[in-house]
C-alpha cells in the first residue's frame, strides 16, 4: 500500500525501511508535520502514518477521507491528538503501536529524577568550566522517601518497581489497580492522598478529557512543599501556568519534563538558530530546578524497531482485510 509518512526524521526512514525490507509497501517520507495546510500532500495515499505532534482533528480527517485515505497508522501509543469520533464517522480506521518502549520511558523517568535530585546537569556544566564547588548541589536520599505514581500501566508499573527497589514507599493511583504493583507492595490511594503525602510525583496516565490539567493550581496547593514533579507521559496533564506559579513560590521544588503542552511547535526540531516565541516555555528554562528533555523518553533502538515493525504490520493486516491494534472512539487504553 502507498503510505504517506508525516513528521519524518532520518531515524524514521532507517527503521521503517528496515521493517519494510520485502518492499510490500510504498513509503513516501514527508518531513513536515501533518496539519490542515499540509494534508493535501497525502492526496491519493490510502494510508497516512502520523506521529505524536501531527494534527488529526475534524478538519484534517475530513480532508484526508475526501482525498482517499482509509487508514491512519499512528506511530505512537497515545492517540489524544486524533478526533476518534469523527474518524469513526468518516469510516477511517485508526491503529496504533500499543506498547513499544515501557522500559525505555521508565528508565528515562528515573534518569530525570536522579539528575534533578543530584543536580547532575548543573554539575556537568560546572566541571566543564573548571568549577568544582559543591555549593547549590545538595541532594537527598531517595531511600525512605514517598513516591507517588499516577497511572500504573506498563510504564508506570515499571517506574513503581524501580522506585520500590530504591527503598521508596510507593503510592499509586489508577482507575484499576495493577496486580503486579500491589504484589510488589505498592499502595493504591486516592489522588488527594497521593498528592499530600508524596515527596516526588511522576505521571504515567493517558491524556483524556478527564485527565486534562490533572496537575493544576488545586493539585499544586495540595502537594508537599518542595515536591518533585515528573511528567514523561503527555504535556496536557500539566497546567504549565499553575506549575510556573508553584515553582516561583517554592511549592514545587523540582520539575522534570519530557513532554510539554505546547510542544507541537518546538520538539523534534532544531531551533537553535531561532528565537523561540513560546514565552511560557522560555520562562521554565530560567529555573535552575527545572530539567526538560524534548520528548526523547521513548527514543531507544529497541523502541524504534518496535514502532516500525508494528506500524508496517498494522498496514499489512489492513491490506489483508484484518485490523490490528485498533483505537476506538469509546475506548481509552492506558499509556
Amino acid at each position: 500500500m502507498k503510505i504517506a509518512v508525516f513528521s519524518t526524521k532520518s531515524y524514521d526512514r532507517t527503521f521503517l525501511d528496515g521493517a519494510n525490507l520485502q518492499g510490500r509497501h510504498e513509503l513516501s517520507y514527508l518531513e513536515t508535520r501533518l496539519t490542515l495546510k499540509t494534508a493535501p500532500l497525502a492526496a491519493g495515499f490510502p494510508v497516512v502514518a502520523a506521529f505524536v505532534n501531527d494534527r488529526l482533528d475534524e478538519e484534517v480527517l475530513e480532508l484526508l477521507a475526501k482525498q482517499g485515505t482509509r487508514l491512519i497508522a499512528l506511530r505512537s501509543a497515545g492517540f489524544n491528538h486524533v478526533d476518534l469520533q469523527r474518524a469513526d464517522q468518516l469510516g477511517l480506521t485508526v491503529v496504533r503501536v500499543p506498547a513499544y518502549s515501557p522500559h525505555g520511558v521508565a528508565e528515562h523517568t528515573i534518569g530525570l529524577i536522579l539528575s534533578l535530585n543530584r543536580k547532575i546537569h548543573r554539575a556537568f556544566n560546572r566541571v566543564r568550566e573548571g568549577n568544582f564547588s559543591l555549593e547549590g548541589l545538595l541532594g537527598f536520599n531517595l531511600y525512605g522517601k514517598t513516591a507517588g505514581v499516577i497511572g500504573t500501566g506498563q510504564i508506570g508499573a515499571i517506574v513503581a518497581q524501580i522506585l520500590t527497589s530504591f527503598g521508596c514507599r510507593v503510592l499509586a493511583h489508577d482507575i484499576e489497580p495493577n496486580p503486579t504493583c500491589s504484589q510488589a507492595g505498592v499502595s493504591y490511594v486516592s489522588v488527594d492522598q497521593l498528592l499530600t503525602e508524596s515527596d516526588l510525583i511522576t505521571l504515567h496516565c493517558p491524556l483524556t478529557p478527564q485527565t486534562q490539567h490533572l496537575i493544576g493550581s488545586a493539585a499544586v496547593t495540595k502537594m508537599k512543599r518542595g515536591v518533585m514533579l515528573i511528567n514523561t507521559s503527555r504535556g496536557g496533564l500539566v497546567d504549565t501556568e499553575a506549575v510556573l506559579a508553584g515553582l516561583k513560590t517554592g511549592a514545587i521544588g523540582y520539575l522534570g519534563l519530557d513532554v510539554y503542552e505546547e510542544e507541537g511547535d518546538l520538539f523534534f526540531e532544531d531551533l537553535s538558530q531561532h528565537v523561540i516565541q513560546d514565552d511560557v516555555f522560555m520562562r521554565l528554562l530560567t529555573f535552575p530546578n527545572v530539567l526538560i528533555t524534548g520528548h526523547q523518553a521513548f527514543f531507544t533502538r529497541e523502541a524504534m524497531e518496535k514502532i516500525a515493525e508494528t506500524t508496517i504490520s498494522n498496514v499489512t493486516a489492513f491490506e489483508d482485510g484484518r485490523v490490528e491494534n485498533a483505537v476506538q472512539a469509546n475506548r481509552f487504553i492506558a499509556h
